[in-house]
C-alpha cells in the first residue's frame, strides 16, 4: 500500500511536470529552459504549507497591533480622554476593526503571494511586514490615533509609497538603491527592529505584560493582574503575579522548545495553545468578557521612512531568500525574476493601503518552505491558498489574546537579532552607527529615527576621517583603518558603473557607441557556467586585493 501511494505521488509529479503548468513553473522534467533542478509538484505543495504554518502568526498579530491605531473608530476625546479607552462604544468598534484587519491581512497576503508565484516564479510569500506594522501603528498613527498623522493620511502615505516603488521597480533603481547602503547599517536595522518587536511583545497592549510603565525608571517589571494597573498602565501592587503574564511566558517556552526541535508551525502551535487556555470564562487568565472599562511635515517624514524601511526590509528579504534558494547570480548580485518580484511587491503595497493595512513585505519565514524543498512559485500559490482558507476562520484568529501572540513577537525578535554577529564591530566607524541604530529603534520607539541616527553618525564619523586622511595625505588615519568595512564592496567587477541599473548601462553604452554586455539570463547560461563565472570573479577580486595590499606594503618600506 505504501509503495502504491509512493508510485501515485511520483506519477502525479511526472504528469504535472510534463503539463503546461510544469513548463510555466519550470519544474524538473518539464523540458523548459532553466528548469529548477529537483523541483517536484508535491514538494512545492509541502513547502508552501510549511511557509504558511510558519508565518501564519501574522494573521492575528498584525490585526492585534494594527487595531491599536484605532482604525476608523473615534470618540469624544474631551470626555473620554485622548485614547478613548473608557468609551464602551469605542471598545466595541475596535473589535469590529480587529475582525476587519484579520480579513484584510488574509486577503492581501493571498493575492500578493499568488501573484509572486504566478508571475515571478519564486517560493517567497508576502504579508504585512512586522517592522512596518510597528512603525505604522506606534510611530505614525500612534496608540488609538494619538500620533501626529491620522489613520487615513497614513494609508495615503502607504499608497504613494507603493506608486513610487512601482516606478522605481520599472526603472530598475530599487535593488540598486538597496545595495548602496552600508552593510553594517542594513544588519543593524534588522536587529533593531527585532529588539523593538520583542519590546512590544513584552508589554501589555500587544504582548504578555511583563514590562510596564514606571514613574521613576520609565519601565519596570510588571506582570500584575489588570485590576492592579492604574490609568497609566503602572502596576500598583502584586507584581509578577498576573496569570496572563505567566501563561504568556509558558507560551514562549513552548514555542522555543518546539522551534529547537524544528517542529513546523511551532509559533502557531504556541499561539493556539495559549489561546485555548485563555478562552474559558471564570479563570484568572480568561480573555472573555472584555472589560468596559497631522501635519504635512510629519506626513512626508512617514512617507520617506516607509520608503527606506521597506526597501531594506523587503528587498533584503528577497535577496537573502534568493541566495538561500540558489537563484542569486554572484557576479551581477541579482536574481532571476527580480524585476517582476519588485513589481509584485509594489502592487502589494498599494493593495495594503486600499485594505487599510501597513505595507506588505517578503517574509523571511519563506525560508521554511525553501528548506522543505520548494523551488518554484507553486509554493507561494499554495501559501496564498492557505491564506484564503484562513479567511473563513477569522473569528478564531480574532479571539487570540495578546499574551498568546506576545511570545511570537519575542521569538521573531530573537530571530531578527541573530544577524548582529555580522556587524563589523572591530572598526569604530562601522560599530557606533550600527549600535545607534540598534538602540535608538527600541528606546526611541521609532524605526525611522533609529535609521536616521545610524546614517547621520555614519556620515559624520567616516566623513571626518576621510577628510582628515585626504588633507594629511594619509598621514593621520585610524590605526586599524584596514578593519573598516569596504563600503564599495557592493560594486561589481565593472566598478562604480557596474552598480547602475542594467537599462541605464545599456543607455550609456549605446550613447558611447560601445557594445552592450548581455546578462546571464539573456545569454541563457546554465547554472554551472554561472558558478564558474562567479568563481572567476571572486578569484579576480582576490588577486586585485592582494596586488593592492602588496603595493601598499612596498610604499610603506623606508
Amino acid at each position: 500500500m505504501k509503495l502504491n501511494f509512493r508510485q501515485a505521488i511520483d506519477r502525479m509529479d511526472r504528469n504535472v511536470a510534463q503539463s503546461r503548468v510544469g513548463h510555466w513553473f519550470r519544474l524538473d522534467g518539464s523540458g523548459a529552459k532553466r528548469t529548477r533542478v529537483g523541483s517536484k509538484f508535491t514538494t512545492e505543495l509541502r513547502g508552501g504549507l510549511a511557509t504558511f504554518v510558519t508565518m501564519s502568526y501574522i494573521i492575528s498579530t498584525s490585526a492585534l497591533i494594527l487595531t491599536d491605531t484605532g482604525g476608523t473608530c473615534d470618540c469624544d476625546r474631551e470626555e473620554f480622554g485622548p485614547t478613548c479607552d473608557s468609551d464602551p462604544a469605542y471598545t466595541t468598534c475596535l473589535q469590529t476593526i480587529k475582525m476587519d484587519m484579520i480579513t484584510a491581512t488574509c486577503t492581501v497576503s493571498c493575492i500578493t503571494s499568488v501573484l509572486m508565484g504566478v508571475l515571478a516564479n519564486l517560493p517567497i510569500a508576502l504579508a504585512p511586514g512586522m517592522g512596518l506594522i510597528a512603525y505604522f501603528t506606534y510611530t505614525v498613527v500612534g496608540y488609538h490615533g494619538t500620533g501626529k498623522i491620522s489613520y487615513e493620511n497614513a494609508l495615503a502615505a502607504v499608497c504613494i509609497e507603493g506608486i513610487i516603488f512601482f516606478v522605481l521597480s520599472v526603472l530598475g533603481i530599487r535593488q540598486w538603491f538597496a545595495r548602496i547602503i552600508p552593510a553594517s547599517l542594513k544588519t543593524a536595522t534588522g536587529t533593531g527592529i527585532g529588539i523593538y518587536l520583542a519590546f512590544i511583545g513584552l508589554q501589555s497592549s500587544a504582548g504578555i505584560g511583563l514590562i510596564t510603565a514606571s514613574a521613576s525608571t520609565l519601565v519596570e517589571l510588571g506582570g500584575c493582574p489588570p485590576e492592579f494597573r492604574d490609568e497609566n498602565n503602572v502596576c500598583t501592587a502584586h507584581h509578577m503575579e498576573g496569570g496572563p503574564m505567566w501563561l504568556g511566558v509558558m507560551g514562549l517556552i513552548v514555542i522555543s522548545i518546539l522551534s529547537a526541535y524544528k517542529v513546523k508551525g511551532a509559533v502557531l502551535i504556541g499561539i493556539i495553545l495559549v489561546s485555548i487556555i485563555s478562552w474559558p470564562r471564570g479563570t484568572t487568565v480568561t480573555y472573555f468578557p472584555y472589560t468596559q472599562a497631522g501635519d504635512d511635515g510629519q506626513f512626508w517624514i512617514a512617507l520617506i521612512t516607509f520608503l527606506y524601511v521597506d526597501i531594506l526590509d523587503c528587498t533584503g528579504t528577497l535577496f537573502s531568500m534568493a541566495k538561500f534558494g540558489g537563484y542569486m547570480d554572484e557576479r551581477t548580485q541579482d536574481f532571476e525574476g527580480s524585476s517582476i518580484a519588485f513589481l509584485v511587491d509594489s502592487v502589494g503595497v498599494i493593495l495594503s493601503s486600499v485594505f487599510g493595512l501597513a505595507p506588505v513585505s517578503a517574509f523571511l519565514e519563506s525560508g521554511a518552505g525553501i528548506a522543505e524543498g520548494a523551488k518554484t512559485g507553486i509554493a507561494s500559490i499554495m501559501t496564498g491558498f492557505c491564506f484564503f482558507i484562513a479567511l473563513f476562520f477569522a473569528p478564531i484568529f480574532a479571539s487570540f489574546p495578546p499574551w498568546a501572540t506576545g511570545p511570537a513577537l519575542i521569538l521573531v525578535g530573537s530571530m531578527m537579532a541573530q544577524s548582529v554577529v555580522n556587524i563589523n564591530w572591530k572598526y569604530i566607524g562601522d560599530a557606533v552607527p550600527a549600535f545607534l541604530v540598534i538602540v535608538i529603534i527600541p528606546f526611541g520607539y521609532s524605526i525611522g529615527y533609529g535609521i536616521i541616527a545610524g546614517i547621520g553618525s555614519y556620515l559624520a564619523i567616516n566623513g571626518f576621517i576621510w577628510i582628515v586622511a585626504k588633507v594629511t595625505k594619509d598621514r593621520v588615519v585610524p590605526p586599524n583603518r584596514q578593519d573598516k568595512e569596504v563600503w564599495s564592496s557592493f560594486m561589481s567587477e565593472e566598478g562604480a558603473f557596474g552598480i547602475l541599473p542594467r537599462w541605464l548601462q545599456r543607455t550609456v553604452n549605446y550613447c558611447r557607441g560601445q557594445p552592450v554586455r548581455e546578462t546571464n539570463e539573456e545569454q541563457n547560461i546554465d547554472g554551472n557556467h554561472i558558478e564558474s563565472i562567479s568563481l572567476h570573479s571572486r578569484h579576480s577580486n582576490l588577486h586585485r586585493r592582494m596586488s593592492h595590499a602588496d603595493s601598499e606594503i612596498s610604499t610603506e618600506k623606508p
